[in-house]
């Protein structure tokens, strides 16, 4: 499922996030809970011409509204893919916190939340190229609008959640970046 205008560049865009999710996020095995959703066509995809964040704000307080607002078995999650802003890292991180406060604001805290990805994304206390950093790399900043009810069901098929961190580093430090590169799903070091 996809939103977005009917041009090369949205379907190109969209492609490259879909080629990320199968060959990273579900073949690396990164999200447990991703295949189902995915497998079951449940993802939705929007390609957000946002060139400033309070574009982008307004979007995504759309999206949040529309993900609140259909059930579950049509769209469990929205990917929002956002090209055109916040491609610096450390603008793209504060902005979490307007998503965050955004999320709050509209009632929605304990039903939806927002996950993040991005080209550059890198965790506190790490060097930009660790591989512990690929775990959350995308072809583009996306804001991942999740369903908390979702969540919950997952951490009960998968007891094991509390330990899918660890074991994502795990796996990026035995594929390392030779191996990422090969995944050929952005970005590449």
């Amino acid at each position: 499922m996809s939103t977005a205008n009917p041009n090369a560049d949205d379907d190109a865009i969209i492609a490259a996030t879909r080629r990320w999710l199968e060959r990273a996020v579900i073949g690396l095995n990164l999200c447990p809970f991703a295949k189902s959703v995915y497998v079951k066509e449940q993802v939705r995809y929007v390609v957000s011409g946002a060139t400033t964040p309070e574009a982008l704000l307004e979007q995504l307080m759309d999206e949040l509204q529309r993900l609140s607002d259909t059930p579950s078995e049509e769209v469990d999650t929205t990917l929002l893919i956002h090209p055109f802003v916040l491609q610096d890292f450390e603008d793209y991180n504060e902005f979490l916190d307007v998503a965050d406060a955004a999320v709050e604001d509209m009632q929605l805290d304990g039903e939806l939340q927002v996950a993040s990805f991005h080209p550059d994304y890198q965790f506190a206390d790490t060097d930009v190229n660790d591989i512990s950093n690929y775990t959350n790399r995308a072809p583009y900043p996306i804001l991942h609008l999740l369903r908390e009810d979702s969540i919950d069901r997952a951490v009960e098929a998968f007891p094991e959640a509390a330990e899918i961190f660890e074991k994502n580093i795990d796996t990026m430090e035995k594929l390392g970046h030779e191996g990422w590169d090969k995944l050929d799903v952005g970005p590449a070091r």
